[in-house]
C-alpha cells in the first residue's frame, strides 16, 4: 500500500517473523475506537465521535449543546497545547470528563437515549475494520478496545453491526445509572484522552484472557495511543498509527512513536494483510 510507511523495515520484519513463529495463540490486538476502528472523515467531513452523536441529535435539554461546547472550548486547547505538562493535562482532562458526565446527567441522558442514538445515528467503520473483527473472532484472537469514549455506546454500535463477539473486550469509561435508567455520574477509573498510558490492563477482567498472549498489534490514531500497551508485559509489539490528517506537520512525530504509519484516513487493508501473514493464510 502506497500510503503505508514502515519506519524501520528490518525491525518490522523481525517482529512480524516472531509473531508468525509463535502463532495466533500468543497474539492479541489492542485498538483505539474513534478514528481508528472508525473513519475520521465521511464525504469530506469529519465524522463525529461516539459521544458527539448525542450532542448533534437534540436528544437532551435545549441548552446541552451550548454547555457541552463551552466545556470543549475551555479544555480542548489544554488537551492539544504542547507546552502544558502531561500531569497538568491529566488533571484537566479528568475535570473535563467529570464535568461533562455531570452535565449529561443534568441534561437528562438515559441508557435508553444512548441506545436510541446508536440505533438512529450512523457510525462509519473504517473500510476493512468489520472484516478484521470477523477475522479475529474466527481465529479466536482477542480484540481489546481501549477508548476515551463511552463504553456502553461503543458496545451498542458493535452490537448494531453484529460484531460484539465474545473475543471483543472494551476498556472505556462507563456511566453510573439510577434505577430509572438516568445517568447519575461516571464510574472510576475515568479513561480519557491523556491517561491511556496509566490504564493498567492488569486491573481489568480482560487480563485473564490476554496475559499469556504477549504478542500485540496496537492500533491508534493519535500520539498518545502508543501508551495503551504500557503496563503489559509483552514480548513483541507492532504499533500501527493512522495519521488521518496534517500529514506534513505530524508525520515526523508519528514515525518516532509508531512502527508503521498509515496516512490519509486509510483503510484497514494493511492491518488485515499483516494478520493474514502472521496466520500464514
Amino acid at each position: 500500500m502506497n500510503n503505508a510507511i514502515i519506519v524501520n523495515p528490518e525491525h518490522f520484519e523481525k517482529l512480524k517473523s516472531q509473531m508468525k513463529e509463535e502463532g495466533s495463540e500468543k497474539l492479541h490486538v489492542l485498538a483505539d475506537f474513534d478514528k481508528t476502528l472508525t473513519k475520521a472523515f465521511v464525504n469530506g467531513k469529519r465524522q463525529e465521535t461516539v459521544i458527539a452523536q448525542i450532542r448533534s441529535g437534540n436528544y437532551l435539554t435545549h441548552d446541552y449543546p451550548a454547555k457541552a461546547h463551552a466545556l470543549f472550548e475551555k479544555y480542548h486547547p489544554i488537551e492539544i497545547d504542547p507546552k502544558i505538562s502531561r500531569q497538568d493535562k491529566i488533571k484537566q482532562m479528568e475535570e473535563w470528563w467529570t464535568s461533562h458526565a455531570n452535565l449529561l446527567a443534568e441534561s437528562g441522558l438515559t441508557r435508553g437515549i444512548m441506545k436510541k442514538v446508536a440505533k438512529e445515528c450512523p457510525l462509519y467503520f473504517r473500510d476493512g475494520a468489520l472484516e478484521m473483527i470477523d477475522f479475529l473472532h474466527k481465529n479466536n484472537i482477542p480484540l481489546v478496545i481501549m477508548s476515551a469514549g463511552p463504553g456502553d455506546m461503543i458496545a451498542d454500535y458493535l452490537q448494531k453491526e453484529g460484531k460484539l463477539y465474545n473475543n471483543v473486550h472494551i476498556i472505556a469509561y462507563h456511566y453510573e445509572f439510577g434505577k430509572d435508567g438516568k445517568v447519575t455520574g461516571i464510574k472510576q477509573p475515568i479513561i480519557h484522552s491523556m491517561n491511556k498510558h496509566e490504564t493498567v490492563v492488569k486491573n481489568f477482567p480482560v487480563f485473564e484472557n490476554i496475559k499469556d498472549r504477549k504478542n500485540v498489534i496496537l492500533l491508534g490514531d493519535n500520539l498518545e495511543d502508543v501508551g495503551m500497551a504500557e503496563g503489559f508485559d509483552y514480548n513483541a509489539l507492532i504499533k500501527i498509527g493512522f495519521l488521518n490528517e496534517n500529514k506534513d506537520e505530524l508525520l515526523p512525530y508519528y514515525k518516532e512513536r509508531y512502527d508503521a504509519v498509515l496516512t490519509g484516513d486509510s483503510s484497514m487493508g494493511f492491518v488485515n494483510g499483516l494478520l493474514k501473514e502472521i496466520m500464514k493464510i
